[in-house]
C-alpha cells in the first residue's frame, strides 16, 4: 500500500505529530463511545465513567494490535468476518439502547430509581470495551490511518509509541468527559432531565446500531 508520507527514521516525529492530530479529531467525534460514556457517567457516577474510558482505551489497543500483526487486513478483506463483527456490534448497541429506553430515569440516590441498573467498575469497563471492540469500522479506521505512518522499516519502539499515544488519548478524553459530566453542579442540572437524557441516549444508541448494521465496507 502506498504511503502518503515517507516512513523514514528521521520522519517519525512528524508522523507522530500528524497521528496525534488525526486521531485527536477522530476520538472527540460523537459516536457510540461518546453516548455510552455520557450515560455510564451520569447513571453510575464518576468512577464508572473513568472505568468506561479505560474500556474504550483497551478496545483501541486491540484494534491497533490487529493492525500491527495484520489481522485488520484480513478482516477488511473477509466479508464474513466483517459482517459477523458488524452484526455483533449492532446487536450490542441495540441492547444498550433498549435498556436506556426502558429506564425510569436515574438519580444521585440509587434507592430513588430502583429500575435503573447501577454499573460496577468492572461492568463499566466491560461496556466500554465491548462498545469499542465490536465496531469493525474502528479496525478499518486504524488500518487506514496507521498505514500512512508505519511501514516495514518502522521500529517496534516507534510502533509501540504510536499505539500508546492512541491508548492514552482515548483514556484521557473520555475520562475528561466523565469528570465534566459528574461535576456536582452540572450533574444536578442533568438530573432534572434524567428521563429525557436516557431517552436521547437510548435513541442514539439504537440509531447508531442501525447505522452499523446497514453499513458496508
Amino acid at each position: 500500500m502506498d504511503h502518503l508520507l515517507p516512513v523514514l527514521p528521521e520522519s517519525w516525529i512528524l508522523n507522530w505529530a500528524l497521528l496525534i492530530g488525526v486521531f485527536g479529531i477522530a476520538v472527540i467525534s460523537p459516536g457510540p463511545d461518546f453516548v455510552i460514556a455520557v450515560r455510564n457517567s451520569l447513571v453510575s457516577g464518576r468512577l464508572s465513567g473513568i472505568c468506561t474510558a479505560f474500556g474504550f482505551a483497551l478496545g483501541v489497543s486491540i484494534h491497533i494490535t490487529y493492525v500491527m500483526i495484520g489481522l485488520a487486513a484480513i478482516i477488511a478483506q473477509s466479508i464474513l468476518l466483517f459482517t459477523l463483527i458488524k452484526y455483533a456490534g449492532a446487536a450490542y448497541l441495540f441492547y444498550m439502547g433498549v435498556q436506556a429506553l426502558r429506564s425510569k430515569g436515574f438519580s444521585e440516590h440509587k434507592e430513588s430509581s430502583p429500575k435503573t441498573k447501577i454499573l460496577s467498575p468492572l461492568q463499566s469497563l466491560a461496556s466500554g470495551f465491548l462498545t469499542n471492540i465490536l465496531n469493525p469500522k474502528a479496525t478499518l479506521f486504524f488500518l487506514a490511518v496507521f498505514s500512512q505512518f508505519i511501514g516495514p522499516d518502522t521500529t517496534i519502539a516507534i510502533k509501540t509509541l504510536f499505539g500508546l499515544t492512541c491508548f492514552t488519548m482515548t483514556f484521557l478524553w473520555f475520562s475528561a468527559v466523565a469528570l465534566f459530566l459528574t461535576h456536582p453542579y452540572l450533574k444536578s442540572l442533568f438530573m432534572k432531565a434524567a428521563r429525557w437524557i436516557d431517552r436521547i441516549c437510548g435513541t442514539a444508541l439504537i440509531a447508531l446500531g442501525l447505522r452499523l448494521a446497514l453499513t458496508t465496507k
